[in-house]
Order: structure tokens, then sequence, then C-alpha cells
């Protein structure tokens, strides 16, 4: 018997095979056990720090999004990504298999949108575009380019005095009210950047709409993407908000761009933090920030700066309160970035 007509082509084996190997036969489910204020405890499924786990909510059809964040006594300790509303003793946990992952692509530029990607603004649909995980490494720091280029802001009181460097990563250090986003909007129209990802994380509704509308004019935004999670939304949804513009501005880096990140503010970013660290049981450190509020910080602002591809300039602010400029959220950042400028 000739058995060459009847095989297959090894290439198309190893695609079934593949596909065998993801397909979930089996639903990864647990139950709701316990929930005390942020976190939700369950009983199953079996998950690893990070993935995502659908909720069942009472009277809703699409589940709460939730991650895994701990673990206690063998139950998995979930982070809401929304309204917690509907949850209830026994409801469904379903394990998806994977983290948070979000659209990224040029489709973005010109849009609002929140922490997980989806659009705020009136126009309509984002189509669909390849997903990434938000929890990328550094670039590798001999494939680094070095800061040799000047990067013009377009604020000639800061490319007389204070110079950029394309690539460099500045801190603004500032109490409320003294102008940053009025800064940030001008940046985004007048700096030579290829794309802006502007990041508005922790902000009251009325002061996004405000520099959407007032700060941020049309050639500005063109250009730029803003991902914007206010003060409103659950610590978490901050948090991936903070890592979603990041992860945006790496996929144009990656493109050969020359990206201008700004986020606004890092101090409400570790705040956020600080919610969910404090919630899961860490032990508080300096004014209550606990651990991982310092090992997130160099994990977030060092995927900015130059690739062996294109680059991303970092502006960072910091709220400083009480006019204290060494609070320990300033003192950890500056030991990351490359410089800071005090607006007062």
């Amino acid at each position: 018997m000739d058995f060459a007509a009847n095989t297959k082509p090894a290439s198309g084996i190893r695609e079934l095979r593949s596909r065998i190997a993801d397909a979930r036969l089996v639903q990864n489910c647990g139950r709701v056990t316990q929930m005390i204020g942020l976190v939700i405890e369950s009983d199953g499924p079996m998950a690893s720090v990070g993935e995502i786990c659908s909720i069942q909510q009472q009277g809703r059809g699409e589940g709460l999004l939730a991650e895994v964040v701990g673990f206690r006594d063998k139950k998995l300790l979930l982070m809401p990504l929304g309204d917690v509303h509907g949850i209830c003793p026994g409801s469904e946990v379903v394990a998806t298999g994977h983290s948070l992952r979000v659209p990224v692509g040029d489709e973005l530029m010109g849009r609002v949108i929140d922490g997980m990607g989806h659009p705020l603004d009136e126009m309509g649909d984002i189509p669909k575009l390849p997903l990434a995980e938000l929890d990328l490494t550094a670039p590798h720091p001999l494939k680094r380019s070095r800061i040799e280029h000047t990067f013009e802001t377009g604020i000639k009181a800061i490319d007389t005095f204070v110079p950029m460097g394309r690539g460099q990563r500045l801190g603004i250090f500032s109490g409320s009210g003294v102008g940053k986003s009025t800064l940030m909007g001008m940046m985004a129209s007048k700096a030579e950047a290829d794309v802006n990802v502007i990041a508005l994380i922790g902000e009251r509704g009325r002061e996004v709409r405000e520099f959407l509308e007032k700060d941020l004019d049309e050639s500005g935004r063109k250009k730029s993407v803003v991902v914007v999670a206010t003060s409103n939304q659950p610590a978490l949804m901050r948090v991936k908000g903070t890592f979603l513009a990041m992860t945006i501005a790496e996929y144009f880096r990656a493109q050969g761009r020359n990206v201008l990140l700004m986020m606004d503010s890092i101090t409400r970013f570790a705040m956020a933090q600080r919610e969910i660290g404090l919630a899961i049981g860490e032990p508080p450190s300096s004014r209550g920030y606990p651990p991982s509020v310092f090992s997130l910080l160099p994990q977030l602002l060092e995927r900015a700066g130059n690739s062996d591809r294109g680059s991303i300039t970092g502006l960072f602010s910091l709220l400083v309160e009480a006019d204290d400029m060494n609070d320990p959220i300033g003192d950890a950042t500056r030991s990351v970035l490359d410089g800071h400028l005090v607006l007062s």
C-alpha cells in the first residue's frame, strides 16, 4: 500500500497538534467565597498570578474581569477591573488562561481609550488589532542606543535652559494647579515627536475633558493616543492604564518612530498600587507604601528610553505633597530617571 498519498505535510500536523494543545476542553472554574474591601477571594480555579479570570454577576450577561494578585490558604485573591455589583457568595469564577491583553496599532492614533483599550470618544469602535500583553521587559542594556540627539519640545524656555535629549526620561515635580496639563498640551502640539502617547492616570473627569478640549489642540490630537483612567475607577484599572500607555509607546518605538510619552501622574499610579498592596496584606513601609510600589516603579520607567530601533522620550509628572520634594515616591523616581524639572 502506498502511504505517501495519504500522508499530510509535517507542517499541517504540527499546526493541528498546536490547536489541540491550545483547545480548552475542560472549563477551569471556581466559586467566590468572600469579598472584603477591594479583594475577592475564591476557591479555585487553578490560576497563576497575573492571570485574568471572569466572575459571574447576577443580572448581567458579561462576567466581571479580575486579575489574580495573590493567594491565601490555597485560595485566590482577585482584584476587579470594574464594578463589583452583582457578585455574591458562590458566583462562578472562570480562568481565561492568559494575562490581560490589549489592542495596539496605528489605528489608535487620534483616539481616547480607557485602561483596557476600549474607546472613550465618540469615534466608533476601534478596528480589530493585534493583542499585546502589558508585562513586557525593558530593552537589553547593550542594545540601547546612546542619547546623542536633542529633542525639541517646542517650549523655548525648556529648549534653551534645560534642553532634553531624544530618549531621555524626565520627571516633572510640581504641586497641583501650576500648569502641568497646559505644558503637556503645548508639547503634544509642538514637539518634534512622530507620535504622542498621553496617560491621564487618577485624574478627575472634569480635568480630562478640559485637557482634551482646551489644552490639546487639533494638530496634537491627530498624532496622539490618550489613555484615561480616572480617579473613580478601580485601583487595578489605574495601574493597567499606566502600563497600557507604556505598551503602546513601545509598539510605536518598535516601528522605528520617535515617541513622546507623557504620564500624569506617577504619584497617582503609586497610590493605586498602594491600594492594591495594602488590600492583599503587604506590610506598609514609608508613608504607607508597600514594597511592591518601589518594585514596580523601575519596572515601568526602565521600559522607556532608546532601543536599537526608535526612542521613547518620557515625561513623568509627580505631584509634590505639601511642598515635600523628598517624599518616598519622588526619591524612588529620581533614582531611576535621567533628570527632573520643578514647576513652581
